[in-house]
């Protein structure tokens, strides 16, 4: 019995000996994925920045993405833009002077989208596809406010291309995949789950971004930026935009943009060169729970109108402060994304139905959105132009609406604001000026006034009135020094 317990004993030792050496002679092996900022935008090592299948519904998870990945790899492309200039960028797919990311085909004529971050301040455009083929892109169009932009290459044949599907019928705990041309690798594909909507991460720095992010699981690393968010079925869901990561790597949060907002921004790129956005007219936040006490709301949901503008949708639909709104076309909203997201997919003129609460009361209102000045009209990539000539002289102009017409019997334009140290503001206008005349000839929209300053040579002549002055006032300026 001792010779037994004795042996046991040495095997023991044994055993713990051989273990300690292998590990004091042994290198350690590790994985290091090396990052200082922990949010950015997929395709930046170092910079910051309709059919689905429900599992929250009880349905069973697929056993394979065969489906899905076969249908979106090859609508997937890589994307390498760079610059003729001399100034130096430090972007993580591709060095200095240039930066790569991926996009998704969608049409078989060679329409793209991507990030506007994988093409920003670039110039040349090169187009991998997945079988090799590479071909020169022209860009279309390009919207800060979603990070999206709109590329276009030309081939002979019918190009592969991905179906949208409605990001609004996709559900948390659904499966997705990620698809995505990183460093030129013909294709990646990792499978997750859905796990927030209308996420905002505050990555955009644009002065209207919207950020209403689909959040997944599904593995998202550099170089996938502009690439394929994809249901089972292998539908767009989404264009993968920025992760959150604290050691350079995946860690479990990857962002898309909506393929409903993604659609509706393409189409107006498209159309217009220009993306269409409509305004409520209102400054809004959350509510939080001690206001949805004090206003007798059942949950701390939906957005808070703190102030509505003047001659606004908002106001000529009765909208009013402290009014808190829960639905668009009778889609839910509760939160200030949410909200953003629905407004954005619908163009100035375009009528909307808001749900709200008001006084212990659910109301609704019928509201025209208008642009940012203050007008129902289109915006095209030329009249933003001319719409830059008003910045640079330096005041901001607006639409007189149809009550004040009414009121001060004339047509014109209303001048909003004066950029301090300007042109304009050297004439000694004050806001609140309405222009009736441009060198003598009338003018009744903004694009008119703008159109005869661009036209007019040498010294320009506003003729206009106040609405509290009696009386015409002329002011004259230069439009070269």
């Amino acid at each position: 019995m001792k010779n037994t317990i004795g042996m046991i004993v040495v095997a023991l030792l044994s055993a713990v000996l051989s273990i300690a050496g292998y590990k004091y002679f042994e290198e350690p092996q590790q994985v290091i994925i090396r990052e200082e900022v922990p949010a950015r935008y997929t395709n930046f090592e170092g910079n910051s920045s309709s059919s689905t299948t429900m599992t929250s519904k009880g349905a069973t998870p697929p056993s394979d993405f065969i489906k899905g990945a076969n249908k979106a790899t090859p609508a997937v492309v890589y994307i390498k833009a760079s610059s003729k200039g001399s100034g130096e960028y430090w972007w993580g797919g591709g060095g200095t002077g240039s930066s790569t990311g991926s996009g998704v085909i969608l049409s078989e004529d060679g329409y793209i989208v991507t990030n506007n971050h994988v093409i920003e301040d670039a110039d040349n455009f090169e187009v991998t596809l997945n079988d090799n083929r590479t071909y020169d892109a022209k860009i279309i169009g390009t919207d800060p406010s979603t990070d999206l932009a709109l590329l276009k290459i030309k081939d002979k044949g019918a190009l592969p291309f991905l179906q949208f599907a409605d990001s609004d019928q996709t559900f948390i705990g659904e499966w997705v995949l990620a698809v995505g041309n990183p460093f030129n690798l013909t294709s990646t594909v990792t499978a997750g789950i859905i796990s927030a909507k209308g996420r905002n991460i505050s990555i955009l720095n644009d002065q209207y971004a919207i950020e209403t992010f689909i959040q997944t699981d599904a593995v998202v690393n550099p170089g996938n930026s502009g690439g394929a968010l994809v249901n089972t079925n292998g539908d767009l869901v989404g264009i993968n935009t920025a992760i959150i990561t604290k050691s350079g790597g995946y860690e479990g949060y990857s962002f898309a943009v909506p393929s409903n907002l993604v659609k509706k921004v393409i189409n107006d790129l498209k159309e217009y060169g220009e993306v269409q956005r409509g305004f409520l007219g209102v400054d809004i936040g959350e509510v939080s729970p001690e206001m949805a006490e004090r206003l007798g709301l059942s949950a701390a949901e939906g957005i808070l109108i703190s102030y509505v503008r003047k001659n606004t949708g908002a106001e000529e639909g009765g909208l009013k402060k402290n009014d808190v709104i829960n639905s668009i076309n009778g889609v839910q909203v509760k939160s200030v994304p949410e909200l953003q997201e629905q407004v954005a997919r619908f163009r100035p003129g375009d009528k909307i139905k808001i749900g709200f609460f008001r006084e212990g009361k659910q109301q609704t209102a019928s509201v025209v959105l208008k642009n940012m000045n203050n007008s129902t009209k289109i915006v095209t990539s030329s009249t933003k132009g001319d719409q830059n000539i008003a910045y640079e002289l330096g005041f901001e102009l607006t639409e007189l609406s149809a009550s004040e017409k009414r009121k001060l019997r004339v047509n014109g334009v209303k001048v909003k604001s004066i950029i301090r140290g300007s042109k304009i503001e050297r004439t000694n206008m004050d806001p609140g000026y309405i222009i009736t005349k441009v060198d003598d000839k009338k003018v009744s929209s903004i694009e008119e006034v703008l159109d005869r300053i661009n036209q007019a040579e040498g010294k320009v002549m506003l003729e206009g009135v106040y609405e509290d002055y009696k009386g015409n006032y002329y002011y004259a300026f230069a439009k070269e020094d």
